[in-house]
């Protein structure tokens, strides 16, 4: 009766992962492979639990403490992050710095400069082969402010 019950515990937290991860914002493949993981854990366990190997299961879990561990107790943000605000919509205009940026070329850098800068990155990023819309905008926003 108690492995029934510990796997119908092991499955009501799976379903809790599963939950969870459909709203994640799964920002890259290291990410993705920690959700993959830590789901796969818990299937693990579940599964050892429903087949009465009540001890393997525990040892799967004890591997997902950590990370069931950061689900319950949200992270602080710290290091240098911390003190930027966070991320929202940026505004249209863009500064020559940005533009600067967005080019890769220097604070005292020539008409010609610039408009090497931008032919070499638009060869790369145009939409007709195969590049993103917005950043070819972004290129051709940050070439305008720059050349006027």
């Amino acid at each position: 009766m108690i492995p029934l019950l510990l796997g119908v515990a092991c499955l009501l937290v799976l379903m809790g992962a599963l939950g969870r991860f459909s709203r994640a914002s799964v920002a890259s493949l290291r990410q993705m492979g920690v959700w993959v993981v830590a789901i796969g854990g818990l299937l693990l366990a579940a599964l050892l639990f429903l087949v009465g190997r009540g001890a393997g299961g525990l040892a799967a879990l004890a591997f997902l403490g950590p990370l069931v561990w950061s689900w319950v107790v949200q992270p602080t943000a710290k290091g240098p992050t911390a003190s930027r605000p966070p991320p929202g919509p940026r505004s249209s205009v863009m500064t020559p710095a940005e533009a600067r940026e967005v080019l890769g070329v220097s604070p005292g850098a020539s008409r010609d400069d610039i408009r090497s800068a931008y032919l070499r990155l638009m060869a790369a990023a145009h939409p007709d082969r195969g590049g993103s819309d917005w950043l070819a905008s972004r290129i051709n926003q940050a070439r305008d402010v720059l050349l006027g």
